[in-house]
């Protein structure tokens, strides 16, 4: 079956069945291309919330799709491909936190939203790289906190908020190899170029890099904000590369280079219109998440929210 041909039928079943397609900026262009939304981790769990379509096909990894059926039960939540994993939510589990709240019965958790449904029901606050500074800036004053499962992310919270934190100690094994050493050299590689820079990067709490007035600390959003509205036409971009198709796309005047070329998340690869087609066709891989675990997990999911 031909591209194109795939796609038209896509777009047939998506408009029989009021159906709508999301799509994470970290997968490949042809299917960022036939999305409905195109999003971060904040922003498809604002339209998973707000979409009337009957059906949602999650093109993303697995916990996204979670994620996106706690918030709309009545949903029915589909995912191209069940087994599209993460190394940040599978770095916790929900009994590694029910054992830390046990030691810590005054504690606070502060799960990022790359986690898994029951790693969000031990959670008491969730949050994503666009709103995690605020949420941890507005939480009670003198109680412990635990953040995780990204330590790198925690780690930047802690320096720029200056509140004392646990951190788990996972990472995001795509933004885990981008150290300070790569952000300086392309710093004096491109004197001209603004350095924007996720914060599950390893070198996002260096002082080095933080301190330097030409590096950014994004979320994918964010990423693209910047490089929307400056003035500049060069951009170093130290994420994940799938990244680089909506900045091309919606800055075709500008220049964008990633700050290293194997920084890929394979897991997200995994969706293709093939199987998205497959997947609207047969209704199959529907996401469930039992209700007394949905009880629970969507309490730190709606704090979350703006």
């Amino acid at each position: 079956m031909k591209k194109e041909d795939i796609i038209a039928r896509i777009q047939q079943l998506k408009a029989e069945k009021n159906a709508v397609i999301l799509v994470h900026y970290y997968t490949r262009p042809e299917i960022q291309d036939v999305a409905d939304y195109l999003g971060d981790s904040l922003g498809l769990s604002q339209e998973a919330g707000k979409t009337e379509a009957d059906i949602i096909v999650f093109c993303g990894v697995h916990f996204m799709a979670e994620t996106a059926a706690i918030i709309s039960p009545q949903k029915k939540v589909l995912i191209p491909v069940p087994d599209a994993g993460c190394s940040l939510a599978e770095g916790v589990t929900g009994k590694d936190l029910a054992l830390w709240k046990q030691k810590n019965p005054e504690g606070l958790v502060v799960s990022y939203v790359n986690t898994t449904a029951e790693v969000k029901a031990e959670t008491d606050y969730c949050c994503t790289s666009s709103n995690a500074l605020s949420v941890v800036r507005n939480l009670p004053a003198g109680r412990k906190i635990l953040f995780g499962p990204d330590r790198n992310l925690g780690a930047y919270i802690q320096q720029v908020t200056e509140r004392e934190m646990e951190i788990w100690n996972a990472c995001c094994c795509v933004h885990q190899p981008i150290n300070a050493e790569m952000v300086l050299q392309a710093l004096e590689q491109y004197p001209d170029a603004d350095i924007l820079i996720h914060p599950e990067a390893s070198c996002s709490h260096d002082e080095r890099v933080l301190n330097h007035p030409r590096t950014f600390m994004y979320s994918t959003a964010g990423i693209l904000n910047h490089a929307k509205h400056s003035p500049k036409q060069r951009f170093v971009i130290a994420t994940e590369l799938g990244t680089l198709h909506k900045l091309r796309s919606d800055n075709p005047d500008k220049e964008f280079i990633p700050i290293h070329p194997d920084l890929i998340c394979k897991e997200m690869k995994k969706v293709t219109l093939e199987n998205l087609l497959e997947a609207l066709e047969k209704e199959q891989y529907i996401v469930r998440i039992p209700q007394e675990l949905r009880d629970r997990a969507i309490v730190p999911i709606q704090r979350m929210m703006p």
